[in-house]
């Protein structure tokens, strides 16, 4: 419930502080004192629409704030506990409007966005009259509130659940239908590719280990030339042996006539030999371990080539091609399966509708005889409010062939606002006063399956007076029994009901009579209570049978005036 509303710099508001009680709550006041400038304040403290002009003139900014008393499970609570806000204690919503248009809002003093402020705030408080546009107005939300009022919550629930499983069943098929008809379209190039990845069979890292097998033949050729060229001059045709052999047996035949001479020559001479041999030897070994086949280099140079061909052909790395031909093969073996899925995520879909079809089916036969309790159960308090030739009628019209969350049914209220007369949409066909009423009616009986904690009626009894004022009153005094009701009202018998009567007026500020205006919010009580119903009885000229008539009210709605 509302606890406390704070109003500074709003339009003729320069500084206002009213604290409310549970039960029943009437403003009053003579027409242009400001009711209207404490409602616009109240609901941009709820996240209504912002206006620079609403800043008091002089002055940069104004602000509203609004103190709420609620139990610790409200879902406006848990609106707030997912935005991070703390809510231990009261919840406080508070709007800065600047003159320059700008607004900021405020839960628990943690900045919000302005959406975030409206959603919080249309969870705590309703506003109604005879402009509203609210919920019991707006056709969106008649489904939801005749669910409310019968209770189908959890049955609406179970089909927004059967919906959503529907949803996903259709999305599943319809994704496989296409991977399975875009893996047809492929099929003949996925068998090519397939077969033609298979025959060639790369292994991971094999291009790497080919080039250097490559670059190690190369180079192993490169160095077998330079060797066969070394030992064709050491032990080939041009090799010095043969000279060197025949110098040596020369200088043997000569050693006996001059061995001091020729020994130490031919002792050179042998070391020479025997060295050019065993260099002849080292050529020819090294000569046999450079050799290569060069069909072996060309086997690699054509695998290798074959490798980057079928590379650049898929437009992947050549190490790409192992994970693409296991990818290609999985894709193909794949195709026969995605038949066997497709099937079966056919046969799941059927099952997802007939379930959504069973549950949407038991929910709208469930509206239908809510419908009835409803209109009933309104038509029951219309007679007092002088509409008892009019009639309240939930209108369901059913599309089974629909597959929606909401089930098959869409909701509107209609009335018949005299007999005879065509119904139509509450909101085209009921004038501002009977729309007023209707809603009236309506919020009493809901009142019993759930409400916003805060009601306020904004001068629902305009034009109305008597009997029917008396019967607006009552009824605003029996939904106060469950709810807190804040009603702006010129009807003195709705006055007279509250349990909390504040009085606006307007008043010259002190020392500025003359250019200074100011809104000012009184709390009445007994004698001025009285005083200020009797000025409602009687105008202007308070009679003391006005006074009379007034205490009358008072004690007839059991107050001591």
């Amino acid at each position: 419930m509302l606890v406390q509303l704070s109003i500074r710099d709003i339009v003729l508001i320069d500084r206002l502080d009213l604290t409310f009680r549970d039960g029943l709550s009437v403003l009053t006041g003579e027409t242009g004192a400001g009711k209207s400038i404490l409602l616009d304040g109240f609901a941009l403290a709820l996240g209504g629409r912002g206006d620079g002009g609403l800043v008091r003139h002089g002055e940069t900014q104004g602000q509203v704030s609004a103190v709420f008393d609620l139990p610790g499970d409200h879902g406006a609570r848990k609106l707030a506990q997912a935005q991070e806000i703390d809510t231990d204690g009261d919840l406080i919503l508070r709007r800065v409007q600047y003159a320059d248009g700008r607004t900021r809002a405020f839960v628990n003093d943690q900045p919000v966005s302005v959406q975030t402020l409206r959603m919080i705030g249309a969870a705590i408080v309703e506003i109604h009259g005879q402009h509203d546009d609210r919920a019991l107005t707006d056709p969106a939300q008649h489904r939801l509130i005749l669910d409310g009022f019968a209770g189908l919550e959890a049955q609406a629930e179970s089909v927004i659940a059967a919906s959503e499983t529907l949803k996903r069943a259709r999305q599943a098929l319809q994704a496989q239908r296409m991977r399975v008809e875009a893996a047809r379209k492929e099929a003949d190039f996925l068998r090519h590719a397939v077969a033609e990845l298979g025959k060639l069979a790369p292994k991971p890292g094999e291009e790497e280990a080919l080039a250097a097998q490559r670059q190690g033949m190369m180079q192993a050729e490169k160095v077998a030339r330079d060797l066969i060229d070394a030992h064709e001059a050491v032990a080939g045709q041009g090799s010095p042996i043969s000279a060197l052999s025949a110098v040596l047996r020369r200088l043997e035949r000569r050693a006996g006539q001059a061995p001091a001479l020729i020994d130490p020559s031919l002792a050179a001479l042998n070391t020479a030999i025997v060295a050019l041999e065993e260099a002849g030897e080292a050529l020819a070994a090294g000569m046999r371990a450079a050799e290569y086949d060069p069909r072996e280099q060309e086997r690699v140079e054509e695998r290798l080539f074959a490798l980057r061909g079928a590379a650049r052909k898929y437009d992947v790395p050549v190490e790409g091609l192992v994970p693409l031909a296991q990818s290609m093969a999985a894709d193909l073996s794949a195709l026969d399966d995605s038949e066997i899925s497709l099937g079966r995520l056919e046969e799941d879909l059927v099952r997802a509708e007939a379930a959504y079809v069973g549950l949407a089916g038991k929910l709208s036969a469930a509206r239908q005889k809510a419908a009835a309790k409803l209109d009933a159960a309104v038509k029951a308090e219309l007679p007092p409010l002088k509409l008892e030739r009019a009639r309240f009628i939930t209108r369901i019209d059913s599309d089974e062939t629909a597959r929606g969350p909401e089930g098959f049914d869409r909701v509107e209220f209609w009335v018949e606002t005299n007999p005879g007369t065509r119904p139509g949409p509450m909101m085209k066909v009921a004038s501002g006063g009977e729309l007023s009423r209707f809603m009236l009616a309506l919020k009493v009986v809901l009142a019993e399956r759930g409400s916003a904690p805060t009601l306020v009626f904004d001068e629902i009894d305009t034009g109305v007076g008597g009997a029917v004022a008396d019967a607006i009153g009552e009824r605003l005094a029996r939904l106060a029994g469950k709810v807190q009701v804040i009603s702006v009202t010129h009807a003195p018998q709705v006055a007279a009901k509250a349990a909390q009567h504040f009085l606006i007026a307007k008043s010259a500020l002190p020392g500025d009579a003359a250019s200074r205006t100011v809104t000012r919010v009184t709390g009445l009580e007994d004698e001025a209570r009285r005083e200020e119903i009797a000025r409602m009885l009687a105008g202007a000229s308070i009679t003391e049978e006005a006074r009379a008539a007034a205490g009358r009210l008072l004690e007839a709605a059991g107050v001591r005036g």
